[in-house]
Parts: structure tokens; sequence; C-alpha cells
């Protein structure tokens, strides 16, 4: 039995050299959109005093989440594939899953209040300003970030205080699920308390909102202007697609079974909910909303006059 303190052996890629770059290719590929997308949702958020708002303010919390998640794993493994090598140190895995848990956790809490603040927007409009204010914004967004904060720690404590019985992990990067697999057993069932926590955890998020959106829809049917009904679920929209990606891809990702020897279809599953959520966020929050339709093109016009000066 060994600790393998000097470190973990990552995924391979590939051996031959052209697949590897293609793999590189494709991964800065997605993390560049990823970055992009993202960062034009802060920087409208921002820069328009119009997006000074708390649905905007949660909306750049979730960007900055977003491209956090990312930026922990994609560069490594851009690097290790670009280098064909595989080696992790013991301290880098380490970092790199509470980093990873750190910003991915606070995905399911920001979400629970943006929930909140479509409730109090369309079932008690009148109270809005005063409920939805900025120090009570502020504070909610902290406790998602402290609360996501205190689960990284405890997660990332439980699974290297004890030690491995391997030190190959199956994946490009340091896996809870895959760091679980090559745990040694008698210290298997500490870490699938922790996870259990965690799933209560995020289950009582999700009870509160969908008995927030039984709400909301109960007031938008009792809504007489059709185009006020409209105007309504198209605000809810966007954020429920969002909910249901992250559902998705979180079962597709902790539930299925790991396979003990390198897998496509882990490699696959991991990229859909690591890469491709954070992705399509800025698509589907701005595909059909002009206020950040708008801002961006000021931000553009302004761009092209310091560029002509």
């Amino acid at each position: 039995m060994d600790n393998y303190t000097s470190g973990f052996l990552l995924l391979e890629f590939s051996k031959i050299g052209d697949i590897r770059i293609l793999y590189s290719a494709l991964l800065l590929l997605l993390y560049l959109m990823t970055i992009t997308g993202n960062f034009l949702i802060i920087t409208a958020a921002v820069f328009d005093h119009h997006l000074h708002t708390p649905m905007y303010f949660f909306l750049m919390n979730l960007a900055i989440q977003d491209i956090g998640s990312v930026s922990v794993i994609i560069p490594k493994a851009i690097f290790n594939c670009l280098m064909n090598i595989r080696h992790i140190s013991y301290s880098g895995c380490v970092a790199q899953v509470f980093l990873f848990l750190f910003f991915l956790g606070s995905d399911v809490p920001l979400l629970t209040i943006m929930a909140y603040d479509r409730y109090v927007a369309i079932c008690n409009p009148l109270q809005y300003e005063l409920v939805m204010n900025r120090k009570a914004c502020i504070k909610m967004v902290g406790s998602a970030w402290i609360a996501s904060f205190l689960n990284a720690i405890l997660h990332t404590t439980e699974t290297f205080i004890t030690p491995f019985c391997s030190n190959i992990i199956n994946q490009f990067y340091c896996e809870i699920p895959h760091l679980f697999k090559i745990a040694c057993s008698y210290s298997y069932l500490v870490q699938i308390g922790a996870v259990v926590f965690t799933i209560s955890l995020a289950s009582g998020c999700f009870l509160f909102i969908i008995a927030t959106y039984v709400e909301i829809f109960s007031a938008v049917l009792r809504i007489s202007s059709v185009q006020s009904r409209k105007k309504a679920f198209s605000t809810c929209l966007p954020h429920l697609i969002v909910i249901t990606i992250f559902v998705f891809t979180a079962c597709f990702a902790y539930l299925r079974p790991l396979s003990n020897t390198p897998s496509n279809l882990d490699f696959i599953i991991t990229m859909m909910y690591s890469i491709f959520p954070p992705i399509l966020h800025p698509l589907i929050y701005s595909m059909k909303n002009k206020d950040i339709k708008i801002a961006l093109s000021k931000i553009q016009g302004s761009f092209h006059f310091f560029k002509k000066l």
C-alpha cells in the first residue's frame, strides 16, 4: 500500500503526435469559446449601467464560475497533450480537485438564488426592489461562494486524507469518481458519506427550485395579458434550460459505473458535464436577451472608437 505522494498518472490522449495535436486544437477551441462567451457576459454586466440589476449580477457570478471551472482543468490538459506527458504532482492534483469543486460547487446555489430572484420578480413585483436590494444580493452570492468553499474543503480533505492503492487515473484530470476508484477500500465508505451529504444539500436546492417554479407558473398563468405572460416565460426559460443541462450532465457524470480501463465513453461524458455547459450558458442567456445584445453592441462601438484614436 502506497500513498503515491510523488504524483499520479493521468489519461494518455494518444501515442500518435498528429492525433495529440488534433485533441489539443479541439480543447483549445472549446476553451477559447468558453472564455470568450463568459467574458463578454461579465463585460456587459460590469460596464453597462442598464445591466446593474440583481439578475445580471447573478449571471455575472455564474459566468465567473464557468471560467474558473474550465480554467482549472483545460490548460493543464492541453499542455499534457502537446508535451505527451501524463504526470501530475500530488499537490497539483489536490489543488485541481479543490479548485474544480469550488467553482463547480457554486453552480447549484447560484442557480437556486437565480430561481428565487425570478420568483420575487414575478410573484411579488411590487416588493422586488425592497427584497432584492444590493446588500441582500451580495449576501446571497457571498453565501453561495462560502458554501462552495466549505464543500470543496470537505471533499478534498476526505479524498486525500487516506492512501491510494494505485496512482493511475483513467481521466485527463483529477476527477473525483476516478480518485474514488483508486482509493483503498477502507476509506471508500468515508468518501461515500461526503458524497451523500453533498447530494442531500443539492437535492434540497433543487426541491426549492421546483417549489419556486410551481409558484412562478401558477402566477404566470393568472396573468391576463398574453404579451406579459410570454415575457414572464421568456425570462424563466434560459434559467430552466441551464438547470436541465446541469442535472442531466451531473447524473451522467456521477451516477454511471466507471470502467477499470480508459474509456472513450468516460472521456465524452466528462467533456459533456465539465466543458459543454460553460460554453452553452452565454449562448442560452444572450440568445434572446436584447439587453445583453445592446450592451455588447455599445462596448463594440466604444472599442472601435478608441481603436481609431
